[in-house]
Formats: structure tokens, sequence, C-alpha cells
């Protein structure tokens, strides 16, 4: 059985399937803020989602985030750090990308596991 959670014309935020939820890639809504900033908007997000398909942070088996300028590396690693589960770190995966939106400093798309 597949699950699609908010599904649009082009995209559904999350689609669950087989026990997986692959949520699509999350972007800042406040693109005024700093990689800190936008980075934790995103987090932020991916909380409700994951929470709207009954899971949390603890179950992201995998992430993968875009950065528009891998300079940005060590401010995103700071939010990420003080969000990710304790002893649950997902694996990772982090790439310079030039973004759909030039404000938007960050993209992270993450796979959660609800067994």
């Amino acid at each position: 059985m597949i699950q699609r959670i908010l599904p649009g014309t082009r995209y559904s935020e999350a689609v669950i399937a087989g026990g997986f939820i692959f949520c699509a890639g999350m972007v800042p809504n406040d693109t005024s803020l700093n990689i800190q900033g936008q980075t934790a908007d995103v987090l932020a997000q991916i909380d409700a989602l994951l929470a709207d398909c009954g899971a949390s942070k603890a179950d992201i088996v995998d992430a993968t985030i875009y950065l528009a300028d891998m300079a940005d590396y060590t401010g995103m690693n700071q939010a990420w750090d003080g969000w990710v589960a304790t002893g649950q770190a997902p694996a990772r995966a982090t790439v310079e990308a030039r973004l759909a939106d030039p404000a938007w400093k960050i993209e992270i798309k993450v796979t959660a596991f609800r067994g």
C-alpha cells in the first residue's frame, strides 16, 4: 500500500510505502535568515511532516543536504548537531547545488522508517 501525504500536482510532501517515509526536499520559509536560521526552519518543517506521518527525527535513516554554498557547511552543522536525535544520527550526504530559488541557502531531503 502506498500513502501520499499532502499530494499536489507536481509532488507529494511525503510518500509512505513499505514502512518507509520518503519526504520531499524541504526548503526554508524565511529566506531572510542566515544558514543556521534557514537550517533550523527546514528542520522544524521536517519535524512537523514526520509527526503527520506518525514518526519523528529519531526514525530518519537517510538524509541528503543540499547547500547553495559549501562555505555554509559549518553553520549548517551547528544547527543540525543541535537538532539530530542523540545516538540516532542517520546516514547523510551533503553536497553543493544550485537551488531553484537563489534566496534558499539549503534544501534537505530525508527518508524515515516507521516500522
